[in-house]
């Protein structure tokens, strides 16, 4: 509870004892004393109301969570040049624009890209990623301690309080985890989802020509 409702809910309290007071010390309960009493108390408790409201209103945001591990930013050498800078710039906005502390890019069965807090790496994916890939949806993990299946999600930092499990197609998904619980907004979520649209394409092209052979000009 904020200063300010604190305030308020002192003064409806002091204003309900006061006047309970004033009504039992009275010598004699005229009509008009009580009428005052009567008002008096309606407008202390509705100062307790506002207070109440007032805490409602404006709720305390979740702890940031201190997250063990070192800031960086893992790439695969593989990757074509244009690829490895929209990875690098996407990213970077991710870790700017949103709450999000750790991402990790997974794709064909190989990670391509770990930034902001580093895990130990080597995400395999488990029952979350598959539901996720199945419906094309994404999942949103609001409080990962209250879920059995994080230890899929071994690879991200320890002790991730929120995640968002982003499904790239049927072949890569993309892990956005959060400094503190239920701190991802909708626009957010927007914003992954949006990202990861204009990653399919492009990885989707480099898997096509990185599997395609070599045509038979480029090998004379």
């Amino acid at each position: 509870m904020g200063l300010a409702a604190r305030l308020c809910l002192s003064a409806g309290v002091a204003g309900l004892v006061l006047c309970v007071a004033n009504q039992v010390t009275a010598p004699a309960l005229t009509p008009a004393l009580e009428r005052a009493g009567v008002l008096a108390s309606l407008l202390a408790v509705g100062l307790m109301l506002v207070s109440i409201l007032w805490t409602r209103a404006v709720p305390v945001a979740p702890e940031r969570v201190d997250l063990q591990g070192e800031q960086g930013l893992r790439l695969t050498e593989a990757l074509p040049e244009v690829l490895r800078q929209e990875l690098a710039w996407g990213s970077q906005m991710l870790l700017t624009a949103t709450p999000a502390a750790s991402v990790l890019l997974h794709w064909q069965g190989q990670t391509l890209l770990q930034r902001g807090v580093l895990g130990p790496g080597g995400f395999e994916p488990g029952v979350i990623t598959e539901r996720a890939w199945s419906t094309g949806k994404a999942i949103g993990l609001v409080n990962l301690k209250l879920y059995p299946g994080r230890a899929e999600f071994q690879a991200l930092p320890e002790g991730i309080p929120a995640l968002i499990v982003q499904p790239i197609g049927e072949a890569g998904v993309l892990l956005v985890a959060g400094w503190s619980p239920r701190c991802f907004s909708r626009s957010d979520e927007a914003w992954v989802e949006g990202w990861s649209l204009k990653l399919r394409t492009a990885l989707q092209e480099w898997s096509a020509a990185s599997a395609s052979p070599p045509s038979a000009e480029a090998a004379g």
